[in-house]
Formats: C-alpha cells, sequence, structure tokens
C-alpha cells in the first residue's frame, strides 16, 4: 500500500481533461464540497467543446416545458429505443432521461452557464416514433469573455467556421436564422456585425481579435471556467496525464508530467477520466477504425485526445464497446489550416450534392452527418476506393448566394478575394462540367447523367433517388425562399465548383465501459473502485447513432454531473 506521504498534491477528486463534460463534473463536485483538480495536456482549456457547437441534447427539459413544449421520459426513451436498437443499455439511457434535465437546471442554478431553446432544432430522426420536431436541443446563450481576466488567453479559441465572416459570434439560433434565409436575416446580419465593429475600444485595449461575446460551444467552456474561478477550483495546464495509481484494488489518484516532472496527485473519492477519445493517435486510429481514416481529417484539436485514458483504464482491465466508431462528420481540409473544416449546415443548401468518383451520388446529402460518413464509407467499399473523397459539385448561382466551408458567398467573397493558394487544392473550378470532371478525376458521363438528374428533381421538387428535403432535418437548413423544396436547386449556371470532402470526425466514440454512475466495469460488469470515464472518454450511451444535436455534450455533461454526485456520496 502507498501512504499519503509519497504523494505531491491530495485532493477529493481529479478531473482529467477540460470539456465540458470534465467542468461540468468539476462545478457539481466543488459545489458539493469537494477538494477539486482539474489537469489539461495541453496550453488550452476546453477541448473540443470549445469547437463545437455547444448544444445539448436535453429531453424533457425546463426551458422547453416554459414555452408550453410537449416531451416525456417515456417519449424520450421510445425514440432514443426505436434509434440506438437492440444493443441499448437500458439502465443508463434511463438514468441519461432521468439526470439530463436535472443537470442543466441544477447547473443554470449554481453556476454561470446559460442555454435557450433551440425550439426549431429537429432530432435528427423524423422516422421514428417518439421523435419531436424541435425542443430537445439547448443552445448555448453569449458569454462576455471579458469576465474570465488572467484566464482569457488560456480559453481555445472558437473555430471561425462557426462564426460569421469567421470572427463573429452567433447563437445556433441565430445562425439557423440566417443559413435558412428566414424573414429578418439580413437586418440582423447587419446588426450583429455593426455590434462587432462599434467594440473597437475591447479590441484596442485588449489586443484581442476575437469578439468580447463568444457563443456556441466557446461560451459553454468560457461559462464553465468562469464558475470554476468563483469556487476556486486550480485547473493545471500543460500537465500530461501520465497513468492511474491503484491501492489495494481501488483507484485513489494519477501520475502526472508537470514542468518536466513527474508528480503524484491523490484522489480520496476518485478519478474522472474526462480526456476526450482517441482519435488525435494516428496507432489508435489504424488498429480500430476503418480505412481509410486520418488524423487530418478530424476536426479535433491537434495533439489533444490521444487515448492516453483510455489505454489507462485498459491496463486496469476495463471493458472497452464501440471502438470502431467514431462521431463522423464530412470535412474539408484547408490548406494552411490545423484542423480540418466540418462540413454541417452546407450540405442542405440547394444547388449543390455530393458525388463519388463515377460522379454519382450515394446519399441524401442533408442526412445527419454520422450517417453521411457512413454512408462515405459503404460506398468507398462498393466502389472500391472511389467515394474517398467524395466530392461536393456546385455552379456560379450557388457560389454567389451560400456558403460552403471557408468559401463565404460570392457576393459577400467573390473569388478574387479567396486565397491564391485554396485554389486547386481546396477548391477546383471550371467553365463546364466536363472540364470540371477532368480536373478532379471524376467520370465526366457520369456526372453529367448526374447532374441531369438532380436538375429534374429541383423542378419536381421530389428527389427520387435519396429523399433529399423531404424531412422536417433535412429542411431545417434548406433555404425557405426556394420552392418547391428548400433543399433542391438546379446546378445550371458555369462556372462550376467542385471541393473534396473527407471521412472526418468530431471525436471517437468508444472507449471504457460505463455503468450507469458513470463508474468504469470490467467485462463481467464488475466496477473499478474510484474510477469513472464520461465524454469520447468513455462508450457512447448513444450506441452507433446520433440522436439529434448535443448528443455528444448532453451525455458528456450529465454523465459528468452523476460522477460527481456519485464520487461526493461516497
Amino acid at each position: 500500500m502507498t501512504g499519503k506521504s509519497e504523494f505531491n498534491a491530495e485532493y477529493d477528486l481529479v478531473v482529467v481533461g477540460s470539456g465540458a463534460g470534465a467542468l461540468t463534473s468539476a462545478v457539481t463536485a466543488a459545489a458539493k464540497g469537494l477538494r477539486v483538480l482539474v489537469v489539461e495536456k495541453t496550453d488550452k482549456y476546453g477541448g473540443t467543446s470549445a469547437l463545437s457547437g455547444g448544444g445539448i441534447w436535453i429531453p424533457c427539459n425546463h426551458h422547453f416545458k416554459a414555452k408550453g413544449g410537449q416531451d416525456s421520459p417515456e417519449k424520450a426513451w421510445t425514440y432514443l429505443k426505436n434509434a440506438i436498437g437492440d444493443d441499448i443499455d437500458e439502465a443508463r439511457v434511463r438514468k441519461y432521461i432521468e439526470k439530463a434535465p436535472e443537470m442543466i437546471q441544477w447547473l443554470e442554478q449554481n453556476s454561470r452557464v446559460r442555454y435557450a431553446v433551440a425550439e426549431k432544432y429537429p432530432d435528427y430522426y423524423p422516422q421514428y416514433e417518439g421523435f419531436l420536431p424541435g425542443g430537445r436541443t439547448l443552445d448555448p446563450e453569449l458569454f462576455d469573455i471579458a469576465s474570465l481576466k488572467d484566464e482569457l488567453p488560456h480559453l481555445r479559441e472558437a473555430s471561425r467556421g462557426n462564426m460569421l465572416m469567421g470572427k463573429i459570434s452567433w447563437t445556433a439560433r441565430q445562425a439557423h436564422i440566417a443559413m435558412s434565409k428566414s424573414r429578418g436575416w439580413r437586418l440582423m446580419v447587419i446588426w450583429m456585425m455593426l455590434r462587432y465593429k462599434l467594440d473597437f475600444m475591447w479590441r484596442k485595449k485588449t489586443g484581442e481579435k476575437r469578439d468580447r461575446r463568444t457563443a456556441l460551444g466557446n461560451a459553454l467552456i468560457a461559462s464553465l471556467r468562469a464558475s470554476l474561478i468563483d469556487r476556486n477550483v486550480p485547473l493545471w495546464l500543460n500537465t500530461n496525464f501520465v497513468e492511474l495509481i491503484e491501492e489495494e484494488g481501488r483507484v485513489c489518484g494519477i501520475v502526472v508530467e508537470r514542468e518536466g516532472k513527474q508528480q503524484r496527485i491523490r484522489a480520496d473519492k476518485g478519478v474522472i477520466l474526462a480526456a476526450g477519445g482517441f482519435e488525435q493517435n494516428p496507432e489508435l486510429r489504424e488498429k480500430y477504425l476503418p480505412k481509410p481514416n486520418k488524423v487530418e481529417w478530424s476536426t479535433t484539436p491537434e495533439g489533444a485526445n490521444t487515448g492516453a485514458a483510455l489505454e489507462a483504464g485498459q491496463k486496469l482491465g476495463a471493458a472497452t464497446a464501440l471502438l470502431d466508431w467514431a462521431w463522423w462528420t464530412p470535412s474539408f481540409v484547408v490548406p494552411g489550416e490545423t484542423k480540418a473544416r466540418g462540413v454541417f449546415a452546407e450540405r442542405a443548401f440547394p444547388g449543390a450534392i455530393v458525388v463519388n468518383g463515377l460522379g454519382q451520388r450515394f446519399v441524401n446529402e442533408a442526412t445527419p452527418y454520422l450517417e453521411f460518413v457512413t454512408a462515405m464509407y459503404a460506398d468507398n467499399e462498393k466502389t472500391q476506393g472511389k467515394t474517398t473523397p467524395s466530392w461536393v459539385i456546385f455552379d456560379a448561382k450557388y457560389r454567389f448566394s451560400y456558403a460552403m466551408g471557408p468559401l463565404m458567398p460570392g457576393q459577400i467573397m467573390p473569388d478574387s478575394r479567396l486565397r491564391k493558394e485554396w485554389l486547386n487544392k481546396l477548391y477546383y473550378k471550371a467553365d463546364t462540367l466536363d472540364g470540371l470532371a477532368a480536373q478532379i478525376g471524376v467520370d465526366a458521363m457520369g456526372l453529367q447523367e448526374t447532374v441531369k438528374k438532380i436538375n429534374h428533381y429541383a423542378e419536381t421538387g421530389v428527389d427520387e433517388d435519396f429523399g433529399r428535403g423531404g424531412n422536417v432535418f433535412d429542411r431545417y437548413y434548406g433555404d425557405s425562399n426556394v420552392t418547391p423544396n428548400p433543399c433542391l436547386a438546379p446546378i445550371a449556371k458555369g462556372p462550376f465548383y467542385a471541393m473534396p470532402i473527407q471521412a472526418g470526425d468530431i471525436g471517437t466514440k468508444g472507449g471504457l465501459l460505463t455503468n450507469e454512475h458513470a463508474q468504469v466495469v470490467k467485462p463481467d460488469g464488475q466496477v473499478i473502485p474510484g474510477l469513472y470515464a464520461i465524454g469520447n472518454t468513455s462508450a457512447s450511451v448513444m450506441g452507433t447513432t446520433y440522436p439529434g444535436a448535443g448528443g455528444t455534450l448532453g451525455p458528456a455533461m450529465t454523465f459528468g454531473y452523476v460522477a460527481a454526485l456519485d464520487a461526493a456520496a461516497k
């Protein structure tokens, strides 16, 4: 047995990682009177959560109820049971449905976290009983990062792809109004641009280029960090997790590397592993994930999420699940940027399609992103490697009106203002479809036939191949001014454009298997005392599915809350 004198520091609870789940668990434990330490391997806190949309999928939440929304635990259970299927872990899912609404209400009462309901953001699977056309996804409110003071430089900056013109913060609700071109969108965008421009004194005074008001996942992380500062909870940056410490069959601390030295940190009530997945580890990707895959296709922070927590749990005999799955999302690799950009809303805009090397569509472009990449892999096997990369095809009219990844609409950012190094790498351009096909190595006849079909479908409003625009989820980001189908428009006006799209991810989905209390278990179901895992360090409670926007962060925060309560009760 290792004595207390051999530890460099002592806490009740140690949290490994600094994403939304990690910080939620730390805030909860601190509020319950525990001495808490958060350790983060990089020089920035926030993890992938800081780059995300920040949405959380919370059935039966109080914001929706306050607006008259109708939901119930049984309706949520029915939906998840249909979506996840026979492999559902009933105890964990029931616990999630019970604790998720409690978690967010508790956070709003006991921290600086603030959310609002995205009433029009539908669940991802309209075909299943229990589906709701809106109300279960919550969207972070804007947060003033000036309140972080000395901690601001250490906040991982928001993804430029999630901001208006790459620099102005907006909520997911505001982004939806602009992207769907709903009534009043132009005035809203002008107001936001003026708000940013007139706040020049903030940027001059602080030297900050970013918007004082941060949004989405960055707002969530900033508000959680501010809440930890309020409770004097330490967060150690540049602190690399090495291994778990076990005494008499119980996890009681961790070993870290900090300032060039190894330190042993005691955790009397346990350790919460919340260090993300393993998508930034090429060896583990090669070992577990389907082929082809590359670290460069992932949208997660460079050098983070290397699977150290996963491997530490495996050394103690922990069970694992879903290691061959990720939270897939198609992505663009942008020259000069250190991580890929996810392709989310743009796939639903009318006038763009995605084809394989044969020039053929293989999926409803507007389908949820996990299903999109799943279809990419299935078609890649079918076509013997002609679907990675796939190609986004659009014409001059689309280019003028809509964004595609870092290419802002041509009416704002014409081709003459695009970076020179992007041409023939990020995007390709030709006066004819045949010329475009020749540049990108796609079958010209196949592409011509596909475009002919889509132009016909745009006229009739019915996608006879994949049903694009045929349900409420597809239409969420469709152009409300386009008829008869807001997700379909002809591809007819040159020049024509193509962009390579990769099988990317926003994190891996598999990890350490846990029970309904977020405790890590062995293959026989036996608990490893003192060890918890949440977020992408754990195997997803959602199985191989993605039930709605916030289906990653919602469980991470909920089980972070559950783990902290369990540890405090010990």
